[in-house]
This record gives C-alpha cells, sequence and structure tokens, in this order.
C-alpha cells in the first residue's frame, strides 16, 4: 500500500540515496522508461500534491524566456516589470524566484498562475519523462523533497 511505502518517507529517502544512486547508474535505460508511465499515474492518483508544496516552498523552477512572456502577459505586466518584481538570475544563469516560498503560493497550497505557470513546474517531478534516469543528480535531489519522486523510485526499485 502506498501509505506504507510514505511513512517516514523524508527519512527513508535520505537513508537510501546511495542505494536510488547505484540503481540508477546500472539500470536498463529501457525498461525504466517503460515502467515510469505507469508508476508516474499510480503516485499522482496516492499522492496529494496540495497537502504538500514542497517544490515551490524550497526550490525555484527555471523561468524560460516563453514563461516570462506568457506570466508577465497573464498579470498585465512588462517582461521587465515582471523580472524586476519577481526574479534574479542564480548561479547557473538561470531565472528563478527571488523568494522562497514562490511569490505564486497561496496559504492553501495553490498556484495563483497555475494555468500559466512555467514549464519546469508543469513538468515537475519528470516522474514521467526520461529526466529520471538522464539527469541523475536531479533525481535523486528530488526524491529528497517530492514524496512522488521517492515513491516512482522506490517502486521502481522492487520492478526494474
Amino acid at each position: 500500500m502506498a501509505e506504507d511505502i510514505l511513512k517516514n518517507w523524508e527519512k527513508k529517502s535520505a537513508d537510501n540515496q546511495k542505494k536510488y544512486r547505484q540503481f540508477l547508474q546500472r539500470a536498463n535505460k529501457n525498461k525504466v522508461l517503460n515502467a515510469l508511465p505507469p508508476l508516474h499515474d499510480e503516485a499522482i492518483a496516492r499522492i496529494d500534491c496540495l497537502q504538500c508544496a514542497n517544490c515551490c516552498k524550497n526550490y525555484s523552477p527555471r523561468f524560460k524566456t516563453p514563461d516570462i512572456k506568457r506570466i508577465s502577459r497573464h498579470l498585465k505586466m512588462r517582461e521587465s516589470e515582471f523580472i524586476n518584481k519577481y526574479l534574479v538570475v542564480d548561479e547557473d544563469g538561470d531565472f528563478v524566484v527571488n523568494t522562497k516560498p514562490c511569490p505564486f503560493l497561496g496559504a492553501d497550497n495553490f498556484c495563483s498562475i497555475y494555468e500559466e505557470r512555467p514549464s519546469d513546474c508543469r513538468r515537475f517531478p519528470y516522474t514521467d519523462e526520461d529526466v529520471m534516469i538522464k539527469r541523475k543528480e536531479l533525481t535523486l535531489k528530488n526524491s529528497t523533497f517530492c514524496p512522488i519522486t521517492f515513491y516512482v523510485l522506490e517502486k521502481l526499485m522492487e520492478k526494474v
């Protein structure tokens, strides 16, 4: 049952980082990619992001040019105004939010720009994409704060 897997998931994830790294390094890419869609769907059905929102509370997506254009238009702001109010450039040269939690996250964990959110937010937690295996360090990091990533990794290791 998902609830058993998810009990103390943060501690389990911290304890299993080495095991996850080894699994991701030697796992058969095709088997992993074939297993991801149903595991992703299962995790999404069992875990309510609105109960967590760790991603929005502690991290920032990259805001790419199309995201900035779309969101600033939605907020009826000039792009430069949007950037100055909400974004900074990180050490990788990407635009990210200038505060934590995300300024668009409400007290109810709902996103005020959900329909226009950045592509990184739309795709997160990448548990239905090859990002899971291609960007191992990102997957490992995500597993420490996202119960969906943790769940999919745990189930992948059982299946593959």
